[in-house]
């Protein structure tokens, strides 16, 4: 069973900076962000990087002190992130001192038991004893100073914030089951609140099951749930519906995103589920892009495709399609998890989608289905040269990851190495898992030495030199 990540959360009054301590220590792409609409106001969560181990990171939005129900909400939003922490980030404004609000969230942090540290932004070109000599007022004894726009400080802030929670690792499966754990194929089945994630897991588990039971997660109320079928070893890892209690009241799931992040974390596959009747959502959109930077084997399925009518569904594939074009390793599957319909041939995907994405090639074979690619479609030319792709071998597994050497490689356009790609797919087959390359310039042997002439050359030049001047 794989330990969870330790959450992190990052509070603040508005412009002190958490966006940019955030991207700091996210170190993260845009897919890596997610900003959630409505209740969840300004919320985006990320895997945090810099650090001695990983941790999911939460941005909430600026505290302030307008008496409106926006301020409001998003206050009441903080104050959930911080009940459901590991550890809480105070940011405060180095330059600006001081202010009235950071008093006041300093009180409400004080009333809960989740460890604060505070962070004091914006101090460079100042001393360090003296912009923080004032912030002793509000009694926190964990205090950095930090440049979270340049960096500085914020290894050290997350070495300290970070020190009581190990490393999370995968426990040594006993020696006898240890072959029985390596097949294993973890399943995080992921979507947004209410598209039927509880309703696909109590389907699966319904169906020709010989083995099941709850095996609880650590500390964020995970299940992992073990079953097989057909010969095969499955963890379902479940956190639909899954809520922790709480005085703060919410209209939507508590850290669904969290819990998300988490099953994505622990998996070899992830099955997306999306609502058929409401189509790709932002939050959709989040959770798929986030799910895709992970590397991770994928699985699409469309759920409550029952009771839609021959032009409605024309009208989800139309724009499902048109959504993710950008996806051409896995494609939308149809089902009905309250009926069924469809469910059992998930199997099928999650098991190909895992073997392809485990699979090793041997270097003579990807060098065989290179020179074929090249020899049907030869590189481009770059500045009346042409760019040549000399061998291939492979890097990692899960995701497959392929390394081709050659020269001029940098060059190489985007729609050659989609060709490339598409290439490997289709001839090894690879199904349900994305492919990553990477491309090494080889090195020229002679490059930085200096064209200097042994002695036998010297005395050939000396010789052509005498003999020219005696014709002249």
């Amino acid at each position: 069973m794989s330990q969870n990540l330790p959450v992190v959360v990052i509070v603040g009054r508005p412009n002190v900076g958490k966006s940019t301590l955030f991207n700091a220590l996210t170190r993260a792409r845009d897919a890596l962000v997610a900003n959630q609409p409505g209740l969840t106001r300004d919320r985006r969560y990320g895997i945090g990087r810099v650090g001695p181990a990983k941790y999911m990171l939460v941005d909430t939005g600026g505290i302030d002190e307008d008496d409106n129900e926006i301020t409001a909400l998003i206050m009441q939003q903080a104050l959930v992130a911080v009940a459901e922490a590991d550890a809480v980030i105070f940011l405060v404004d180095g330059r600006a001192g001081l202010n009235g609000m950071d008093e006041n969230i300093a009180k409400k942090l004080r009333a809960f038991d989740t460890p604060v540290y505070l962070a004091i932004n914006k101090t460079e070109g100042f001393d360090p004893n003296l912009v923080s000599a004032e912030f002793h007022r509000l009694g926190f004894p964990e205090m950095k100073t930090i440049a979270a726009v340049h960096g500085h400080g914020i290894k050290t802030l997350m070495d300290k914030v970070l020190a009581d929670f190990p490393e999370p690792v995968e426990e040594t499966p006993e020696s006898e089951d240890a072959e029985a754990e390596r097949d294993r194929i973890r399943v995080a089945i992921i979507g947004r609140p209410n598209v039927g994630k509880s309703t696909l897991i109590n389907r699966i588990l319904g169906e020709e099951r010989q083995l099941t039971f709850d095996a609880p997660g650590t500390t964020r109320d995970s299940i992992e749930i073990p079953f097989e079928r057909d010969g095969q070893q499955y963890t379902l890892i479940d956190t639909a519906g899954v809520r922790r209690r709480s005085k703060v009241h919410e209209t939507i799931e508590k850290f669904s995103v969290i819990k998300s992040l988490q099953a994505i974390e622990q998996s070899n596959v992830v099955v997306m589920l999306f609502d058929a009747r409401e189509g790709m959502t932002v939050q959709d959109s989040t959770l798929l892009g986030y799910a895709l930077d992970s590397g991770r084997a994928l699985v699409l399925a469309v759920n409550k495709w029952d009771g839609l009518s021959n032009d409605q569904r024309d009208q989800v594939k139309y724009t499902l399609e048109r959504k993710l074009h950008f996806i051409d390793f896995a494609k939308p599957r149809f089902i009905s998890a309250l009926h069924g319909s469809g469910v059992g041939n998930l199997f099928g995907l999650i098991r190909r989608a895992w073997f392809s994405s485990i699979r090793q090639t041997s270097t003579s074979r990807l060098n065989q289905i290179l020179n074929d690619a090249t020899s049907a479609h030869p590189p481009p030319l770059v500045r009346g040269r042409r760019i040549k792709l000399r061998y291939m071998h492979q890097g990692g597994k899960n995701p497959p990851l392929y390394i081709l050497h050659g020269s001029q490689v940098e060059s190489l356009s985007n729609a050659y190495r989609r060709y490339i790609m598409n290439t490997l797919r289709e001839v090894l087959q690879l199904e349900g898992t994305p492919i990553k390359l990477a491309f090494k310039q080889s090195s020229n042997p002679y490059e930085g030495k200096k064209n200097t002439l042994n002695q036998r050359q010297i005395n050939k030049k000396r010789r052509l030199m005498k003999h020219h001047k005696k014709k002249k």
